[in-house]
């Protein structure tokens, strides 16, 4: 155990300049991207409530590597709709979510997700194959 620990520090401090910065990159990608995915889950998941508001995910560079996710409500009126109540007919204010844009939406940000999660799983192999020739 500490042998490896060992030259894995060695690697690390040797490699380091290229290969953590992909692995911070690769997690603030898989961070944003599981926000963006929770977000089009909700708002799928509320499509037929009455009033709700979809949320929408923007996402910046963040330094010195990586991206930032950031939610937001939008607060655009859903379609409204004559409803019969106790009291007569109500105009009723749907939900505001396209599923025809969350559904291609939420499809797209799984295949970002395991583009980020491939990332790692690449430098978690380059690793191993460093150890292996160090040892």
């Amino acid at each position: 155990m500490h042998f490896h620990r060992h030259y894995t520090l060695q690697i690390l401090s040797l490699y380091g300049d290229t290969m953590l910065p992909a692995v911070n990159s690769a997690l603030s990608g898989l961070q944003a991207f599981g926000t963006k995915m929770n977000s089009n889950a909700n708002n799928i998941a509320n499509a037929s409530s009455e009033g709700y508001k979809k949320s929408r995910v923007s996402m910046a560079s963040q330094a010195p590597q990586g991206v930032k996710a950031s939610v937001e409500t939008i607060d655009s009126p859903g379609s409204m709709m004559l409803e019969e109540t106790s009291n007569g007919s109500e105009l009723v204010e749907l939900s505001n979510v396209d599923l025809s844009e969350e559904l291609p939406d939420s499809q797209l940000n799984a295949r970002f997700y395991q583009a980020n999660l491939k990332t790692l799983e690449t430098v978690d192999d380059m690793t191993e194959s460093l150890l292996n020739i160090k040892a």
